[in-house]
């Protein structure tokens, strides 16, 4: 799968970044994200505290339901692609991780989304660098579209698909430099985060990470890491 991308890209040593710099990357990128769906819970409650009007009133509680939901599936993902979830083990359930994703890129986003993953456990490494590269591939859907995630394990390897397909597709070239080269002049700026991390991730386990070329109509990012 990972071989049919149109560009090959052998990771160099990744930027300078200790573990406070990437753990407030993180907390920035979790804080802006969880602004929107907990604002909307505030705002509701107010709504709710001034509203006599019945139906009004079931319109509010229908809004804090939806943020409330939005939030903890955002904490659910975040969870596992930046967190230690998991508790001490080495493996995570993939399932889980596709829960996660379904969350994060449900039918509200208009992302239509295919799991084709065999693997019943994953590392957790395996299982956050799929993650980071199934969010930075939802997010360049600007407009919707299909996001289809795939893993499979062969020989000593574990290999990577994400393929994102949709009517407008924009990836970030600050992301993608910072995917394949792990920034520039040894800065990330806090949207590449994620990108940082899944650079990190394959970089440290000996890896190579794959982009289809920046014109193509269908983004496809691979990784191909060796397994534990």
């Amino acid at each position: 799968m990972v071989a049919k991308l149109a560009s090959d890209q052998t990771l160099p040593h990744h930027a300078p970044m200790n573990a406070v710099d990437l753990a407030s990357l993180l907390c920035s990128r979790l804080c802006h994200d969880l602004m929107s769906p907990v604002g909307a819970l505030n705002n509701g409650i107010e709504l709710l505290a001034d509203e006599q009007d019945p139906e009004m009133r079931e319109k509010c509680l229908e809004l804090l339901e939806d943020s409330a939901r939005a939030s903890a599936n955002k904490l659910k993902f975040f969870r596992l692609a930046f967190g230690a979830a998991g508790g001490f083990g080495e493996e995570i359930d993939t399932h889980e991780a596709e829960v996660a994703l379904e969350g994060v890129f449900g039918p509200e986003r208009r992302i239509e989304l295919g799991w084709v993953v065999s693997e019943g456990k994953l590392s957790k490494g395996a299982v956050k660098l799929l993650l980071n590269l199934a969010l930075l591939a939802g997010d360049a859907l600007v407009r919707g579209g299909r996001l289809d995630v795939g893993a499979e394990s062969r020989d000593h390897e574990i290999e990577l698909v994400i393929r994102a397909e949709g009517p407008r597709i924009l990836l970030d070239p600050v992301l993608r430099e910072t995917l394949v080269t792990g920034g520039s002049g040894g800065t990330v700026e806090p949207r590449a985060a994620g990108a940082w991390l899944a650079y990190s991730l394959a970089s440290d386990a000996g890896g190579t990470i794959k982009l289809s070329d920046a014109s193509s109509p269908v983004l496809m990012i691979g990784a191909v890491i060796p397994r534990a």
